[in-house]
Formats: structure tokens, C-alpha cells, sequence
């Protein structure tokens, strides 16, 4: 665990009171219910067949969600930076185990959150659960956005598509785990590449 800084705070609250303001008991009672820590790169956060009771806010660092097919390759579904909420939002909201995997793709510090704590602030704090609410909808149209690139356009547009709303994604992740996000080999995104 590290020491906790008023700094490390920062974008989280800059992030909800992006929402709705934060009153200074809300900031104390995050603080005071979280914890910040630092984990190494290639660290499992999660595993399939775990419960996902943690939801994390990367402070610094990089991490991607993926999952196994049936012949056990990888498939990455999600890649999540700096100032963004790190979690398995099947697991974490029915409580059931992850078919998922949260793994750091670099060295990270994050401010950890368990499910028990989250839920007694929203008890607590009303116009927390409107913030929360709000970054529900914002992820789970994220998700939409994805989901429909992938159904709908070519592997050089769902390429382009990603790379504009991500530019950092080529200097922080590998081209393998790339394409395997946008469904396609690693040929096929360097020869998409090659013609940019």
C-alpha cells in the first residue's frame, strides 16, 4: 500500500465533480473508504471464476479486460488509462463470477474501492448515487459504441475508429493485444497500418 497524498485524489474528484459537485464530507468519506495501491505490470486484478467485489480508479498506469475463447486465445475488450474506472461490470454489479480477466499492462497505481464501501456511501451520500448513475450510462454507452464498431464497419475503419478516440493506444499497447481488441490477426492490422 502506499501513502495516500491528496494528490492521488485529484482527477477523481475532478472526475465526479465533473458530474455533480462534491461536498468536503463526500471527499473525506471517498478517501477514508478507499485505499490507494500500487501494482506491477502484468499483475491479474481478477480471474475468470472470481466474484469482482473492487472497483479501481487508475491514478497512473494502463490495464485491459479480456477474456478466453473456447480454444483458449485471447480476446481483449476493453482497454482502460489514466483517470478511468477499472472494473467487470457483470461480476462486480450481479455479484456472480467474472468470465472475465483484469490485467495491468503497465505499472500502475490505483485507488481501490470494495463493493460494501461504495454501497454505503451511496446510503449515505444521495447525490453520490446520481454521479454513479451518470458513469454507469457513460461506460455502458462506451460499450455500445464498441460493440456496434465491430458489427458494423471493416477492420480499417474499426482501426481508425480507435485510434481517434485513443491515439495513446499505440505507444502504450502492443500491436498483438490491438488486434485482438478489434477482432482481426496482427497481419491484418499491419498491413492496415501500411496503408495509413
Amino acid at each position: 500500500m502506499s501513502e495516500i497524498t491528496n494528490e492521488d485524489y485529484q482527477n477523481l474528484f475532478g472526475l465526479f465533480n465533473s458530474i455533480y459537485p462534491l461536498s468536503e464530507e463526500l471527499k473525506n468519506a471517498i478517501a477514508a473508504n478507499s485505499e490507494v495501491i500500487n501494482v506491477a505490470k502484468k499483475t491479474k486484478l481478477l480471474s475468470v471464476g472470481e466474484r469482482s467485489n473492487i472497483i479501481y480508479f487508475i491514478v497512473n498506469g494502463a490495464a485491459r479486460i479480456y477474456y478466453l475463447n473456447q480454444e483458449g486465445k485471447e480476446t481483449n475488450t476493453w482497454f482502460l488509462f489514466e483517470n478511468e474506472l477499472l472494473i467487470s461490470v457483470y461480476s462486480f454489479y450481479t455479484g456472480n463470477p467474472s468470465f472475465e480477466y483484469i490485467e495491468t499492462i503497465e505499472d500502475c497505481k490505483l485507488i481501490a474501492v470494495k463493493r460494501e464501501k461504495l454501497d454505503e456511501l451511496y446510503l449515505k451520500f444521495m447525490e453520490f448515487n446520481y454521479s454513479g448513475r451518470k458513469l454507469t450510462e457513460f461506460y455502458h454507452m462506451r460499450n455500445e459504441i464498441q460493440a456496434n464498431d465491430l458489427r458494423m464497419y471493416s477492420a480499417k475503419e474499426r482501426y481508425e475508429h480507435l485510434i481517434k478516440r485513443s491515439p495513446q493506444l499505440l505507444q502504450r499497447v502492443s500491436l498483438g493485444h490491438i488486434a485482438s481488441y478489434l477482432g482481426i490477426s496482427q497481419e491484418t492490422l499491419s498491413r492496415i497500418r501500411k496503408q495509413k
